[in-house]
């Protein structure tokens, strides 16, 4: 399997397919999923790019450390990753947490960026107690505590109602996913305050929102865009959280036509 190590030691697992001659699209997962909520996305792209896909630290095949983890360390994992396997430029797309990291990563590390796609993600996401209370929950109680009520946030009601297999396969992932890294991740989320430095970022940016997105409402990605010069906006209709998920042909296309338009 394909892992490298970065400083701290901690195991981070990443998958590359497809042809190497290709641009590369590297995805970012969201909190308490794996690289495999890209599925979709892999099927749709993979005659395009070449994908580099890898699992979050705390998620999927990576490791757990224990603690908290912070936005800064999310990103130098992937900074780090990018140099360990000799790769100089991506275009990078991340979702929600994913998404976090992708502004951080536009922010401090422009130069590995050839565009950057923010899914259903926040520069700031309160209040401090909520996220300090789900830690705790977490840790006290595992991952089935909190399933049922992630669920309902990530999809919507229609979709949970139709017992999609992707649903499942979701489900899955969640449970599978750590309780501490899950819950270190949570911290990273809750520290995280990256709108002053949006203007930062000068890389071609798109920014996806999902009309019924509770996590990250369609506000926080405005925000984000109004921050940022030149960005770029699309809302998902008859979408949750997870809109690529829930509507992979509308988000892909947003996304291919984006790229399309950014094309080196």
């Amino acid at each position: 399997m394909p892992f490298v190590t970065v400083s701290d030691g901690t195991k981070l697992f990443y998958e590359l397919r497809g042809n190497p001659s290709n641009p590369i699209l590297m995805f970012s997962n969201s909190l308490g999923t794996t690289l495999n909520m890209w599925d979709n996305q892999s099927s749709a792209f993979k005659d395009t790019f070449q994908l580099l896909i890898y699992d979050s630290r705390g998620h999927g095949k990576s490791d757990a450390p224990s603690g908290e983890y912070f936005i800064e360390l999310l990103g130098t994992d992937v900074v780090e990753l990018l140099g360990e396997i000799s790769i100089d430029r991506v275009h990078f797309c991340g979702l929600s947490l994913g998404g976090m990291v992708g502004m951080w990563l536009g922010i401090h590390a422009p130069h590995f960026l050839n565009t950057l796609a923010l899914c259903c993600t926040s520069a700031y996401l309160p209040p401090v107690n909520m996220w300090n209370s789900r830690i705790q929950k977490i840790r006290a109680l595992g991952m089935e505590s909190f399933v049922g009520g992630i669920l309902k946030r990530w999809f919507t009601p229609g979709f949970l109602q139709n017992g999609s297999e992707d649903l499942e396969f979701v489900r899955k992932q969640f449970l599978e996913t750590p309780r501490e890294g899950y819950a270190a991740s949570c911290a990273a989320i809750r520290d995280l305050d990256l709108r002053d430095q949006l203007p930062a970022i000068a890389t071609p940016t798109l920014v996806i929102a999902a009309q019924e997105d509770q996590a990250t409402p369609v506000e926080h990605g405005k925000l984000i865009v109004s921050h940022i010069a030149n960005a770029e906006y699309v809302e998902v209709a008859n979408a949750a959280h997870l809109s690529n998920i829930e509507q992979p042909e509308k988000f892909n296309a947003a996304l291919f036509n984006f790229w399309e338009r950014n094309a080196e």
